[in-house]
């Protein structure tokens, strides 16, 4: 029975890092799963917790997709004959079919690719793309109500 309870301690432990703000400032309406790009020193950064998805973005530029602003910290133990530039623009991994979908949706529809969520998946860094749009204030000021009303709702069932 422990064998079962590592596999669950480490399937709740896969986050890396996930990007609050996002679900904030836009509509999240598809999510892709992309694989990223990485040096060695950026893995063992990973492992060790020291990446924000705060200022990242999610381009495409030729065909292909990218991530900048992705703030990767290097490790005091990192090799010395690389030099480590934590902010590097690093290409995703997707199908080409996912990559002519987020293209047309992004040209032609308007939507933003926001990146969501960083994840490991089979001992490989994962990254969690969203098609989003943005809000607008009012629906900035209803997401808030809404989050306001779930809340006082919960303490009102508690206490009865």
């Amino acid at each position: 029975m422990s064998g079962k309870k590592s596999k669950k301690n480490k399937q709740s432990d896969n986050t890396i890092a996930k990007n609050r703000y996002i679900s904030h400032e836009y509509f999240i309406e598809d999510r892709f799963e992309a694989g990223l790009v990485l040096e060695g020193w950026e893995v063992k950064s990973m492992r060790e917790g020291k990446v924000q998805l705060k200022e990242s973005y999610v381009f495409i530029k030729n065909g292909e997709v990218w991530i900048s602003g992705m703030h990767i910290s290097a490790l005091n133990t990192a090799s010395t004959h690389v030099t480590p530039f934590a902010t590097r623009v690093r290409k995703l991994l997707l199908h080409a079919q996912e990559i002519s979908k987020l293209i047309g949706s992004v040209e032609r529809k308007g939507y933003t690719l926001v990146p969501t969520f960083l994840y490991w998946k089979n001992n490989r860094a994962k990254l969690e793309i969203g098609l989003a749009k943005g809000k607008k204030l009012h629906d900035k000021r209803a997401t808030e109500k809404d989050r306001d009303w779930q809340r006082e709702k919960a303490r009102n069932l508690k206490l009865n």
